[in-house]
């Protein structure tokens, strides 16, 4: 799928060879290879290619270019180089997505790239940014079309070889980084395969099928409870939320443990793998995308993917997925109905389609309970108020604690992946109070994405806790050159920088 190459490129057979150059407001073309520099001498005098970001150029090499031996050369725009080290990682992502598009139109099977030496970031960064550029822009979900569309040419992931040259930069920090990025943005497919499948086939059962097979193959810890285990747990959210359903629900458990001296980061994932609204019914337009109500639950386990091969020095990791549909079933939990969550809290539940948060708080509650965890970040598609908010391009973040909150921040800019913090407080608080019940599952119109994040709060207790509300980013977020349309894979390459970079006040 993508290897690193030290023959020289010029050299290189193959459908097509790329150069990144950037942007420099002068007469000069700014590119090392001299045969490049003659052969795009005319158009960049012409304006026709400047090296802008997003702007895209290439030739066949004629019989006085005779030295190519590949079959096209693509130059790509970087736009002006960046200062900042996120701002540059994301500028070398979306060059490589612009890459990747070209080769596709033009039906390329094998590119080779030059890396470009003179940016802010290190050599290991240059890799892993053009190689979760091109991996994660060679995406396309089509598994179930049973006819070949030729004239569009899709293909999945994997299908377009990929080959670096370090460019001058060190080879091996490059090899490096090339893995990094290769094991994150497959992580992040993985995470769009799993919410791109249908409800009817990724289902509870699947989420355990996926947990069982890597841990078998990455000397993880899983555990799996099934509905009888949670009824034995009384984990009163998630059976409630089950109800409707005829497939069961589970729980899925997994966790790295390097050394039981290190502190422990836990990751809670929604799980939801259809959601119709139970019985307050969700409008049927844009039903179909209740599908996607997993990707939370996505996230978590496949960044245990990266983690799990990498296995990080310092730091154990669990991550937890309550999984369950919510249908409106002859059995399904009613508005008015109340609800016992693990650990005792009564909940009375209003609206049935507020439901993640029911499933999430008895993952939280038994998860601090048993695991006793330094840090706890949760993810979920829970609300559509953080998109009237902050539309499709953050994430919401809600936290108890400012310096787990700068960390997820800074992981979130490093992957191109921009979180927005919102307050918590008791007046929000207020909000979830119920006259009958300890609580109530939703607080009224205003602030829906705090007061959900409020109702979770009930169950983490003194530990620091950080609630991430992807509604808006996990589909239809930002377009990118390397995003593709519906799931994004948000978040997955966020919680490996995260883990990556953790460090111990």
């Amino acid at each position: 799928m993508i290897k690193l190459s030290a023959k020289n490129p010029v050299r290189s057979a193959g459908d097509m060879l790329v150069y990144f150059l950037a942007e420099t407001g002068k007469k000069s073309v700014p590119c090392t290879e001299p045969l490049v520099r003659k052969a795009i001498k005319k158009a960049w005098k012409a304006d026709d290619f400047s090296g802008k970001a997003g702007q895209s150029y290439w030739f066949y090499p004629t019989s006085s270019q005779k030295n190519f031996s590949a079959t096209r050369v693509l130059v790509v725009g970087l736009g002006t180089l960046k200062d900042d080290q996120d701002d540059c990682r994301e500028q070398l992502r979306l060059a490589a997505g612009t890459a990747v598009a070209a080769a596709n139109r033009l039906k390329v099977k094998t590119l080779m790239a030059v890396l470009p030496a003179k940016t802010v970031v290190s050599a290991a960064v240059v890799a892993e940014s053009i190689t979760e550029g091109f991996l994660l822009t060679d995406y396309s979900f089509d598994k179930y079309k049973t006819k070949n569309d030729k004239e569009n040419g899709a293909k999945r992931a994997g299908d377009l070889q990929f080959i670096l040259h370090d460019g001058g930069l060190h080879h091996n920090q490059v090899r490096q980084g090339m893995n990094r990025g290769r094991r994150a943005a497959l992580a992040a497919c993985a995470a769009r395969d799993m919410a791109n499948e249908p409800g009817n086939v990724w289902t509870p059962a699947r989420f355990v099928r996926f947990a069982r097979e890597l841990a078998r193959k990455n000397e993880l810890s899983c555990r799996i409870f099934d509905k009888p285990a949670l009824k034995k747990l009384r984990m009163g959210g998630i059976l409630a939320v089950n109800q409707g359903s005829a497939v069961p629900p589970k729980l899925v458990v997994l966790e790295y443990q390097g050394s039981k001296k290190w502190p422990t980061l836990m990751l809670v994932g929604k799980g939801l793998t259809f959601d119709s609204g139970g019985i307050s019914l969700k409008p049927a337009a844009g039903m179909e995308d209740m599908k996607y109500d997993m990707c939370g639950g996505a996230a978590v386990i496949c960044a245990m993917q990266v983690i799990a091969r990498e296995r990080p020095k310092g730091l154990n990791v669990v991550a937890l997925v309550p999984a369950t549909e919510n249908l409106s079933g002859a059995s399904a939990i009613k508005p008015g109905d109340i609800i016992t969550h693990y650990g005792g809290t009564t909940s009375e539940v209003i609206n049935t389609d507020a439901e993640g948060r029911l499933i999430l708080a008895d993952a939280l509650a038994y998860g601090i309970a048993t695991y006793k965890p330094d840090a706890v970040v949760d993810l979920a598609t829970l609300t559509g108020a953080v998109i009237v908010g902050l539309g499709h391009h953050r994430t919401g973040l809600l936290s108890t604690d400012d310096s787990l909150s700068e960390k997820i921040l800074a992981a979130g800019d490093m992957a191109g992946e921009p979180l927005w913090r919102l307050p918590l407080g008791t007046e929000y608080s207020k909000q979830i109070e119920s006259e009958v019940a300890d609580i109530r599952n939703i607080g009224g119109k205003g602030g829906g994405t705090i007061t959900a994040a409020c109702y979770l709060q009930e169950f983490v207790g003194n530990t620091p806790w950080a609630h991430l509300d992807i509604a808006g980013t996990a589909w239809n977020f930002t377009k990118k050159s390397y995003i593709p349309k519906g799931p994004s894979g948000i978040a997955v390459r966020t919680l490996v920088n995260l883990v990556r970079n953790w460090k111990t006040e």
